[in-house]
């Protein structure tokens, strides 16, 4: 049974599962309302103007990192035989860390003093909106998985 760092990485489907992240993105940023959600859209209409392709790049960048980080999750929801969607919902916290702990340090050492100035405004909100988003992300992984 392969890994979900070998089911998302596969060279195959890579470029798929990246497009689908960033369509993933896209769309939970598009939905975000409010004060808050005007913050986030800014935010990340900086980070996409840095330079064309600076989102798709990161999310290649960091999906190894991202699917061995979810890894667990995605084997206790297998275990309790519930789908990924599902189980990501109910453990939307868990999620969160395990991906926000890889950004933080990503962000610690970025060059781009535009994109770690955008990632630092917008991380007091993150945890939330990575949560909100792990039905999504449950999804997406069922669609691979």
């Amino acid at each position: 049974m392969a890994t979900l760092p070998e089911l998302l990485t596969d060279e195959a489907k890579k470029p798929q599962v990246v497009a689908d992240c960033c369509q993933l993105i896209d769309e939970e940023v598009k939905d975000k309302g409010g004060f808050s959600g005007l913050a986030i859209k800014a935010g990340y209409g900086a980070v996409k103007g840095i330079k064309p392709g600076f989102i798709t790049h990161a999310v290649s960048d960091m999906l190894p990192e991202f699917a061995k980080a979810l890894e667990p999750l995605y084997e206790d929801a297998k275990a309790q035989g519930k789908p990924a969607s599902e189980f990501f919902a109910a453990n939307a916290s868990r999620v969160a860390d395990a991906l926000l702990a890889i950004t933080d340090a990503k962000a610690s050492r970025a060059k781009s003093g535009a994109a770690k100035g955008a990632y630092e405004k917008l991380r007091g909100s993150a945890k939330k909106n990575v949560e909100a988003a792990a039905p999504r992300l449950g999804k997406l992984i069922e669609k691979y998985g």
